[in-house]
């Protein structure tokens, strides 16, 4: 593939933090709590807010406001591993004048826990869109294009990063070139839903962009 990206759009949890087998065990606590009639509640909800979660699934308001503070108590005591080689291949983007932003359904309350103990995650992009950014949730495109246009850059000419269903169902709708991690989900689930499928971003230790899949 020759195309010349302009862009590097990045998921967040699974992509750039390797933390979704935390929310996967925390999300499973609470659905067998308060939605024991949907086993598989914690992967359903991968990649959408949590305004989005509440609605379709949780909708009592006093349980909204539980859940709400037990999530903002797990995240303030979450680890926040990176995913492996995230933080040379951002630096390489940055000095090779690639732009490049997060694009997260995390809101802001979850980002300030973030950058508590990962200060420099912020140097690394040039910019970062939260929940509150956009009005529709992953698998709708309008955060990668939203992002797109903060950076001045055509969606056609962007990559977007993604590891759940979700997110890369978002992607591939809003026109970018789609790389899977095979983070969250199997290979063989998410092949379907983009160009391009890695395990973290060390196979990318000498590539600026990713080939697509023979």
């Amino acid at each position: 593939m020759n195309k010349k990206f302009e862009a590097a759009l990045f998921d967040l949890d699974g992509v750039i933090l390797d933390t979704e087998g935390q929310y996967g065990k925390f999300w499973g606590s609470i659905g067998r709590e308060y939605r024991p009639d949907v086993p598989d509640m914690a992967q359903r909800i991968k990649g959408q807010t949590l305004r989005q979660i509440f609605d379709a699934w949780i909708t009592d308001t006093d349980d909204q406001e539980v859940i709400t503070q037990r999530l903002d108590q797990f995240e303030a005591d979450m680890d926040y591993p990176y995913i492996k080689g995230i933080q040379a291949y951002a630096q390489r983007l940055r000095r090779e004048g690639v732009k490049s932003a997060i694009v997260t359904s995390s809101n802001h309350a979850k980002m300030e826990s973030v950058y508590r103990k990962r200060p420099e995650l912020k140097a690394y992009f040039d910019c970062i869109l939260t929940s509150e950014d956009f009005t529709e949730s992953k698998p709708s495109p309008q955060c990668y294009l939203r992002a797109a246009e903060v950076l001045g850059v055509p969606i056609e000419n962007c990559v977007v990063f993604e590891d759940s269903i979700n997110g890369l169902r978002s992607g591939r709708a809003s026109g970018a070139y789609v790389v899977g991690l095979a983070t969250t989900n199997p290979r063989e689930v998410i092949i379907p839903l983009c160009d391009k499928v890695i395990d973290d971003f060390a196979c990318l230790a000498t590539q600026t962009m990713p080939e697509e899949n023979p």
